[in-house]
């Protein structure tokens, strides 16, 4: 996990392999739990017996729930960024509607698979600047993004891509949710309609470039 993803969430970062397990644990305890029991009744106590670790050792890392949170929407973005660029380097893309299937597919996966994603993916409501202090969380991840496709975009460097992806983030943030609003696998007709929209503006703000 990059430690600039993530200033301002841990008082202490694990260095030795016996913290870097409970550290884990942790995250893993916090994502079990607010899968079950949702984001206003997450408590670090409960964290620290699920993981079967000292509430101290919690404190060590965290400075509080927060802290914890961010953490583990930090380590959501980092494992997403991962899987989008080895299926991007697997399947190199051509056009912007394969970058968007990707993208799209991928966090679709996690949020059906991975235990409290749907709660906290890479932020959490009320929580704006998990992930970077000086950005809120959806900039943050546009950023990354703009970053890890640029070379496939043509767009390194480019403001206006910039906006283009953080305007697109939205958007899919926006439908996603509502696809997983009432269907626990996702609404199949609006995830649909979230890469139908992507492909869409991304295409056009791409053509429009000199």
């Amino acid at each position: 996990m990059n430690q600039d993803r993530i200033t301002g969430t841990l008082r202490k970062r694990p260095v030795q392999k016996r913290s870097a397990e409970r550290f884990e644990r942790l995250l893993d305890a916090c994502a079990e739990l607010l899968a079950e029991v949702g984001f206003g009744a997450l408590t670090t106590k409960e964290v620290a017996r699920r993981a079967d670790v000292p509430i101290g050792t919690l404190y060590q890392f965290f400075s509080d729930r927060e802290g914890l949170i961010g953490a583990l929407a930090a380590r959501n973005l980092e494992s997403f960024l991962a899987r989008v660029s080895g299926r991007l380097e697997r399947e190199e893309p051509e056009d912007i509607a394969g970058i968007v299937e990707v993208m799209v597919d991928e966090f679709v996966t996690m949020r059906r698979t991975i235990a409290g994603f749907g709660v906290v993916d890479f932020g959490a409501v009320g929580q704006d600047h998990v992930l970077e202090p000086t950005r809120d969380n959806n900039t943050a991840v546009a950023g990354r993004l703009s970053s890890l496709t640029s070379s496939l975009t043509g767009g390194q460097g480019d403001p206006e891509f910039a906006i283009a992806v953080r305007v697109a983030l939205e958007c899919a943030d926006s439908v996603l949710k509502l696809a997983f609003a009432t269907d626990p696998q996702g609404d199949a007709r609006l995830i649909a309609e979230c890469k139908r929209v992507l492909n869409s503006y991304l295409g056009d703000r791409l053509s429009e470039r000199p």
